[in-house]
């Protein structure tokens, strides 16, 4: 059904509907993010268990980003075709499985499997989450959404750590953690289902979702000769290759670093994310009022490879400098909903699971090929070089950022001559 929600709901109603939407998809989103880090909290239970490397694990890494990158072009037109709606339902499932496989694993192997699984359980959220957005919250509040959406995945990333680490710690027993995530992940089906009529992305369309009266109808695949598709593929594949090493490697650098404890340095990523849900409550609001998005994708990020830069230096004392690292989340949350809204205007109506499935992928590549890198890093006794390798990627995503930017303006000028 093709009805203006705008027509049939009064202001009141409007902005509860909104708000039921945001916050459903944001717990949804939290917990895609929390079972991103299903594994790499654990790591140091797995080298115990196990005697893995850590070459080794950022290969779990990789096999999760690897499929769930591929997952997420592909579910984009799944999407598309069927709703957003079963797709998720089908990706919490997957969760459940996964953390049933890292529960029971034996060695390498079923740690493989969990990854898997979790990959595919991760692939369709981005086009599934952002088509329901699009569809159902009105223009008024797309941004907040956007802003929403943002921080509840870096709560998700924020709150795996204190989990699984809490509960292996609390019952001296890691594979009890893997409990608790397989019940994580029936508790937000369960909610989903409850809340099913809010994320029905079939029943009706916002304006600002849907493709001109009377515009032609374009080739699905249309959309992959647009420049600013790329190049936002490219900034979200730099952007995240950063945030891989330090989601996976910021504990034992530091460690080596600085000779912090690992029981300290484990929580940095927590701070990170948290720091990263501070900076996009304020990028929620800076989305609405800023029209050259990103030049204020540029300074936030400039300011979280400021804060990696001097981390890396080693001339800071230990607690300052793991203290520093976490506040550089601050600027790469800021750019968050920045990042989300650039994307918006670079695609093209009609086309959004498409757009952000394959726009999203540069994701998970980002992961999938950092995490081994940043791997071999700290095996060959560089661990500066996670932190400075980590700036490095983020002055890139900059750089794609301001091409992106670029494109957007030339095609309004374009489409107003």
């Amino acid at each position: 059904m093709n009805v203006s929600l705008a027509s049939t709901l009064d202001a009141g109603q409007q902005r509860r509907r909104d708000v039921t939407t945001i916050s459903t998809i944001g717990i949804a989103h939290g917990s895609s993010h929390f079972f991103h880090m299903l594994l790499p909290p654990l790591f140091p239970a797995f080298i115990q268990a196990f005697g893995l490397s850590y070459s080794e694990l950022g290969l779990l890494v990789t096999t999760f980003f690897v499929i769930s990158g591929a997952g997420q072009a592909l579910s984009g037109f799944v999407v598309d075709r069927i709703g957003a709606r079963p797709v998720l339902f089908a990706a919490m499932a997957s969760f459940f499985l996964a953390s049933v496989a890292a529960g029971l694993a034996q060695g390498f192997g079923g740690l493989m499997l969990a990854a898997a699984l979790a990959g595919c359980g991760n692939a369709p959220f981005h086009p599934a989450d952002f088509t329901i957005l699009n569809k159902r919250v009105s223009q008024p509040r797309l941004g907040h959404a956007f802003s929403v959406h943002g921080i509840s995945g870096n709560l998700g990333w924020a709150l795996a750590p204190v989990f699984s680490i809490g509960i292996a710690e609390a019952t001296g027993n890691w594979r009890l953690a893997y409990l608790g995530t397989a019940l994580v992940a029936l508790a937000v089906l369960a909610l989903l289902f409850w809340q099913r009529d809010a994320i029905d992305d079939r029943q009706g369309s916002w304006g600002h979702a849907k493709p001109a009266a009377g515009a032609p109808q374009e080739h699905p695949m249309a959309f992959l000769k647009l420049p600013s598709v790329w190049l936002c593929f490219s900034f979200f594949f730099w952007s995240t290759a950063a945030l891989s090493a330090i989601q996976s490697f910021a504990s034992p650098a530091l460690h080596q670093i600085y000779g912090l404890p690992l029981t300290l340095t484990a929580y940095v990523v927590t701070g990170y994310m948290l720091a990263g849900a501070a900076g996009m409550v304020c990028g929620g609001f800076l989305v609405a009022r800023a029209e050259k998005l990103e030049r204020t994708i540029a300074l936030a990020l400039a300011l979280a490879a400021g804060l990696l830069l001097l981390t890396a230096s080693g001339w800071l004392p230990g607690g300052l400098a793991a203290t520093i690292a976490a506040l550089a989340g601050f600027g790469t949350g800021l750019a968050g909903p920045s990042r989300d809204m650039l994307i918006k205007r670079a695609a093209p109506p009609g086309a959004t699971g498409r757009v952000y499935g394959t726009v999203y992928s540069g994701l998970d590549i980002g992961f999938a090929i950092a995490a081994p890198v940043f791997g071999a890093i700290l095996d060959h006794g560089l661990p500066r070089g996670v932190f400075a390798g980590s700036a490095l990627a983020l002055l890139l995503g900059i750089g794609s950022a301001g091409l992106v930017g670029l494109g957007v303006a030339r095609r309004r000028v374009a489409a107003a001559a």
